[in-house]
């Protein structure tokens, strides 16, 4: 079946309907364009507010990966970072002959490698993307950048409907490189302020500490910035986690010790733990991870770490 030449014209296939994959899926659909959704949520207890989400915006649900892939004139891959090649797996012998298949994910150039030859022998078209920072803010307008063979092609056809994708490079990699150590910085620094608050509260001398980084960088709110890394840490601890083992693969495939990308990782791990134990509040309610202050979070977890070692 030939693709059609507009995207505007395309069958939109997502992979993942969490936070990205919904507000992909928003954006799309307001703009007219079809769009059907998998997620392997879908067959369990978390599948009612998928299902209702879709129902309100149009998505149409498919049966699985291999059902998604072969209606798609286009599919997204937005899942969590370790689930990046598993899906390439799952939707490469189903893909449409020249179809494209925009890796969305948080992965290593060296996983994003493997996923595009899994792609690129099935005869679909595979384009890596790197998102660049936060999607909410953004939306469908968050700053990507794609690599590839065809990410220039793809990004002409997909910029007018909302995209803002700029070409990387040709080479496979470069995009993701990209991606992976500007989030040892990030994630590293989310890693480090919760780390460092949590400890200067403990302590009493969290003013202290804000005041002596407000002196050395002046430019940055610490107080709202301290709050909004706890959130996001809180809320979306585990794909952040996964995200920062795969920018430690991708600095020891360099040939260097990944000490901090590696530590980065376990904190977020360790608070994506804490979080799904309910430390932080329930799941799913509206408080959850919506604190303005920092210190509430901390103090919630200063309080468990004492209870645990009572």
């Amino acid at each position: 079946m030939t693709v059609p030449a507009s995207a505007r014209e395309w069958s939109m296939g997502l992979v993942g309907y969490g936070e990205v994959g919904r507000i992909l899926a928003e954006d799309l659909r307001a703009r007219g364009v079809a769009v059907a959704a998998y997620d392997v949520k879908l067959g369990g207890a978390d599948a009612a507010p998928l299902r209702a989400h879709a129902h309100q915006h149009g998505v149409a649900l498919a049966d699985g990966h291999a059902q998604l892939a072969d209606r798609a004139d286009f599919v997204i891959s937005a899942v969590t970072a370790s689930q990046t090649l598993a899906v390439a797996q799952a939707c490469a012998p189903a893909m449409r002959g020249g179809a494209f298949y925009l890796d969305f994910n948080s992965a290593s150039p060296g996983a994003k490698q493997q996923a595009a030859a899994l792609i690129d022998a099935a005869g679909a078209r595979y384009v890596e993307g790197a998102v660049m920072t936060s999607v909410p803010p953004y939306r469908i307008k968050v700053p990507l950048l794609l690599g590839g063979a065809h990410a220039a092609e793809l990004a002409e056809k997909i910029n007018p409907l909302g995209f803002a994708a700029k070409v990387a490079s040709e080479k496979l990699g470069v995009a993701s490189a990209t991606k992976m150590c500007r989030s040892v910085m990030i994630k590293g620094l989310e890693a480090m302020v919760i780390e460092s608050f949590t400890a200067a509260r403990h302590y009493g001398v969290e003013d202290a500490v804000l005041a002596s980084l407000a002196e050395t960088f002046p430019g940055m709110d610490w107080e709202r910035q301290g709050a909004y890394f706890f959130q996001r840490v809180i809320e979306h601890g585990r794909r952040r986690s996964e995200e920062m083992f795969e920018s430690a693969r991708t600095v020891r495939d360099v040939g260097m010790p990944s000490w901090i990308a590696q530590g980065a990782a376990e904190r977020q791990a360790w608070m994506a733990n804490l979080a799904d134990d309910g430390v932080f509040g329930e799941r799913g309610t509206p408080g959850f991870a919506r604190g303005s202050d920092w210190r509430t979070e901390a103090d919630r977890l200063l309080s468990h770490l004492k209870e645990s070692s009572a």
